[in-house]
């Protein structure tokens, strides 16, 4: 029996965490207006790090970001919410007259680990004031003891393992950890009258640590996994390319709903639960997979299926913006908005953090980011422009941005975020629907 649609609060015991997901009927979050059209279409090398920048002189928002592998997707929405907001920045007058600027490197994924090795150590070779990424947490997770050991803070936009959660003073995030995510998407399915989930996931630390959270969810509505679920052994490997077997034996345990947690393996998953008659209006995804697929298959493959994405959705004057200086930066069209308001977040914190430490040093600021968040409550204000002059006068603020989450708590992560709710249209591309917020309580 699955319990009704969706109950106004639900609460779940999650590890030593208790998330309470509401609904709410939230269609964007954060300012609709943070930098003026100016800024916004400054051009990328405008905001690239002279060889010779060091904290002394500049806030060096150093960047490990996908530029390739299965998340490369990710890295334009990534680039422009760390492009505008040193652009925003600047525009302001920049940390008490210190210009930002970018040293960016590639995070690569979890299938080619060497990547992100080698491009940790470009930064700390730099110095840099932070390092933003990675957005894999696999990848986070190969790289987050070397920044620590350097005392450079990392701040992920993007990554949601529960391994990360208070993983250590340097180690913060703008992303909401898997449980609040697992718990929404829970919901979500059970809420649409579906009570044996089968699940399709990849062996990394993100898909496996979502999938259980997510299974807890099922089966506090009354559902149950009948594939794939923890401790099966069912998971395969990240990079694998058929899934012939994979997709039979899913489809044996006669499911009402099959949830794919993958990256790009997505792309040879779908085709094989097509060709083996499955109904893709009853597929779920998650943040690393719901994504424009109109180029990669058929009108109507994917219409009706449904996907989560952690934040709340971009406000259309944000977008704007982050297109202008997207199609500014790299002469292309920006159309995915994932995790763009986070990586915006993460940079204007780390902005903030620095003006009230007095201090563009990566260890310095790093002691003040819980506090421009709003850890210590304070004047809230929405963007640098408007925080810098309070925090420069010495007032308390609550930074509350563009993302929608709540301040850093002592897991140097949200205290409360927003879970956003997509619906594949007819041209495989996800459309927002409504949002979930969650809060995080340990």
């Amino acid at each position: 029996m699955i319990k009704s649609k969706y109950a106004l609060r639900t609460t779940i015991v999650a590890g030593a965490g208790i998330i309470a997901v509401m609904l709410s009927g939230c269609a964007s979050g954060g300012s609709s207006t943070p930098s003026s059209s100016a800024s916004s279409s400054a051009s990328a090398s405008e905001a690239d790090c002279a060889s010779d920048a060091t904290t002394s002189n500049n806030l060096v928002v150093g960047t490990i970001l996908p530029i390739t592998g299965s998340l490369a997707y990710l890295n334009p929405p990534e680039q422009a919410g760390v492009g505008l907001a040193v652009s925003d920045i600047n525009a302001a007058g920049g940390v008490a007259g210190k210009q930002a600027c970018i040293l960016a490197t590639d995070s690569g994924d979890s299938t080619d680990l060497s990547v992100s090795t080698a491009s940790a150590q470009k930064l700390i070779t730099a110095k840099p004031s932070v390092a933003i990424g990675a957005a894999s947490s696999s990848v986070s997770l190969n790289v987050v003891d070397a920044f620590a050991s350097a005392n450079i803070t990392q701040i992920s936009p993007a990554n949601t393992s529960a391994k990360l959660s208070g993983y250590g003073p340097y180690y913060f995030r703008t992303a909401p950890p898997d449980s609040v995510q697992g718990s929404a998407l829970g919901s979500l399915i059970t809420g649409d009258g579906n009570s044996k989930v089968a699940f399709i996931v990849f062996n990394d630390s993100y898909g496996t640590g979502l999938r259980d959270f997510t299974q807890k969810s099922i089966e506090a509505a009354g559902g149950s996994v009948v594939y794939g679920a923890t401790s099966a052994g069912q998971e395969f490997p990240p990079g694998q390319t058929t899934f012939s077997a994979e997709v039979t034996a899913a489809l044996a345990t006669k499911p009402d709903a099959i949830v794919v947690l993958a990256f790009d393996e997505t792309k040879s998953i779908v085709p094989e639960l097509v060709a083996q008659g499955w109904n893709m209006s009853k597929t779920y995804f998650s943040d690393g997979n719901t994504a424009d697929y109109s180029k990669d298959f058929q009108p109507g493959t994917l219409n009706g299926a449904q996907g989560t994405i952690p934040g709340a959705h971009p406000s259309t004057d944000f977008q704007s913006q982050l297109v202008s200086w997207y199609k500014g930066a790299e002469n292309a069209d920006l159309t995915d908005f994932s995790y763009a308001p986070e990586s915006y977040d993460a940079t204007i914190l780390t902005a903030l953090a620095a003006l009230k430490a007095k201090s563009n040093v990566s260890a310095d600021l790093n002691k003040q980011l819980g506090a421009v968040s709003g850890a210590n409550g304070g004047t809230k204000c929405s963007s640098y422009a408007e925080c810098a002059p309070l925090v420069t006068a010495g007032t308390e603020i609550q930074y509350t941005g563009q993302s929608g989450i709540g301040p850093l708590n002592s897991h140097n992560e949200p205290s409360s975020a927003f879970i956003g709710i997509y619906k594949f249209d007819a041209n495989n591309v996800p459309q927002f629907q409504s949002a979930i917020e969650g809060q995080t309580s340990y």
